[in-house]
């Protein structure tokens, strides 16, 4: 089998840096966040229609993060998504953030995330439709 992660280019921009031009920590936060929901709608489930069909929503439980190195103004990066475990209302996302030129390790992420109801935020069973999706990902990824 292949290795089972998601890839999502991105590109460094002024907007996502300071005044050295290296790239503001809290934006390796959002990368990784737009990775994870695009590895979600490349499953075939954007986040509307698993609010509004599946009736859950997902919320980050715990997050750890570790910078390696800086991303810069203008760095063409790849954050790789991996989904180890699935359990039966949460899901755990290792990350990384990579340059994409040399494969240089930026950082790395560990996000636990919580299945909810979309109503009243209570845990929730990880649909079995989106349960079967992230299988057959797994398997052929």
């Amino acid at each position: 089998m292949s290795d089972p992660a998601f890839r999502l280019p991105l590109r460094v921009y002024y907007e996502d840096t300071d005044a050295s031009g290296v790239a503001y920590h809290a934006n390796y936060l959002r990368w990784c966040e737009r990775a994870r929901t695009e590895w979600l709608r490349a499953l075939g489930f954007e986040q509307a229609r698993v609010h509004d069909q599946l009736g859950v929503v997902f919320t980050v439980a715990s997050l750890e993060v570790g910078y390696r190195r800086p991303a810069r103004l203008d760095d063409e990066l790849q954050i790789e998504v991996r989904v180890p475990r699935v359990g039966q209302a949460s899901l755990l996302f290792e990350q990384r953030v990579l340059r994409a030129v040399d494969g240089t390790l930026l950082a790395t992420l560990q996000a636990k995330v919580g299945c909810v109801g979309a109503d009243d935020f209570r845990p929730a069973a990880v649909p079995a439709a989106l349960r079967e999706a992230m299988q057959r990902w797994a398997q052929t990824a």
